[in-house]
């Protein structure tokens, strides 16, 4: 059963922008750190961001800082990732994650009690 359901990835050329959106249940988001992964073709899932159960707390990775702002909206069981100056580099699946805490979001390995299916994300030169 999915308990996480990504959308909004698509293709976009550099400098544009995309937002990913992650649905869940009300009782995941309600209780849950929620987080963005992201893995390119040959490379190992990388961290993106996570924001805390109230939203009050967020953390990036320094490859996104500046250009990806991570949100949630809770009433909506819903979580966001909206994606500025976006860069070839940026082209991977895109997954999100609910875990117990921030601690647990970015572990090594990550902690995660869910994950999505991932959503693709091409950025083109």
């Amino acid at each position: 059963q999915v308990q996480l359901v990504e959308s909004g990835g698509g293709l976009v050329q550099a400098g544009g922008s995309l937002r990913l959106s992650c649905a869940a249940s009300r009782i995941i988001v309600s209780t849950n750190t929620m987080g963005w992964f992201r893995q390119a073709p040959g490379k190992e899932r990388e961290f993106v961001g996570a924001v805390s159960r109230s939203g009050g707390n967020t953390l990036y990775a320094d490859s996104v800082k500046g250009r990806f702002t991570i949100s949630r909206d809770n009433a909506r069981n819903t979580v966001y990732l909206q994606m500025n100056s976006l860069k070839p580099e940026d082209t991977a699946v895109y997954y999100c994650a609910a875990a117990g805490s921030m601690a647990l979001m970015t572990s090594t390995p990550p902690r995660t009690n869910y994950w999505g299916q991932g959503t693709q994300v091409t950025v083109s030169s």
